[in-house]
C-alpha cells in the first residue's frame, strides 16, 4: 500500500485489541495492552503484554502482534498491515512499528490515559531529546575500528537480505 493512501480504519479490529487486553488482565497473564496487526481485511498476529510473565521487557503486546504476524506471513517486512493496539504505542513499540514497515496505527487509549493508570512513558520521551551525554543510562563508545568489522563483512556480502 502505498504511505500516500490512508487505510480505512476498521473499529471491529481494536475492539478484538480491548478485548484481549482485557482478558489478559483478567488471566493474571500481564498488563493492560494487545494488539492486533491486520492484512487485507483480516487479522495476520494477535499479541498481549507478557512482560512480567515471560520476564521480558520488549514482550509488549504490539511487540508480540509483530512477531505473530511476522512469523506467520513469513516476513520481516508489515507492509500492507495496520496495527490496531488497545493503546498509543509506547516508544519502543512506536520504532518497531517503523522498523516493521506497518502502514498505519489504530489505539484506543492514549498515553495520557496509560500515565493515569501508572504506565508512564514521559520519562522515556525526555530522555530520547536529550543528548547522549545527559541521559541517566550511561553509553560509552568502545573499539569503534574493531565493530566495523561487522559492517565490512555486511557489505562485502553476497548472502545479505537488505532491510
Amino acid at each position: 500500500m502505498s504511505k500516500l493512501a490512508t487505510p480505512t480504519p476498521n473499529p471491529e479490529f481494536l475492539r478484538r485489541a480491548i478485548v484481549l487486553a482485557i482478558q489478559n488482565v483478567n488471566a493474571g497473564a500481564g498488563g493492560p495492552f494487545a494488539a492486533v496487526i491486520v492484512r487485507d481485511g483480516r487479522i495476520v498476529g494477535e499479541g498481549v503484554n507478557t512482560v512480567t510473565t515471560t520476564n521480558d521487557p520488549t514482550a509488549h503486546g504490539e511487540v508480540n502482534a509483530i512477531r505473530a504476524a511476522c512469523k506467520a506471513l513469513g516476513t520481516f517486512a508489515l507492509a500492507g498491515c495496520e496495527l490496531y493496539t488497545s493503546c498509543e504505542p509506547c516508544p519502543m513499540c512506536l520504532a518497531a512499528c517503523y522498523w516493521a514497515r506497518i502502514d498505519a496505527i489504530y489505539y484506543g487509549s492514549s498515553a495520557a490515559d496509560a500515565a493515569r493508570a501508572g504506565f508512564d512513558d514521559a520519562f522515556l520521551y525526555e530522555e530520547f531529546r536529550k543528548d547522549q551525554g545527559a541521559r541517566t543510562l550511561p553509553a560509552t563508545q568502545l573499539l569503534s575500528e574493531e565493530a566495523w568489522a561487522s559492517f565490512a563483512a555486511w557489505i562485502a556480502s553476497n548472502s545479505k537480505v537488505d532491510y
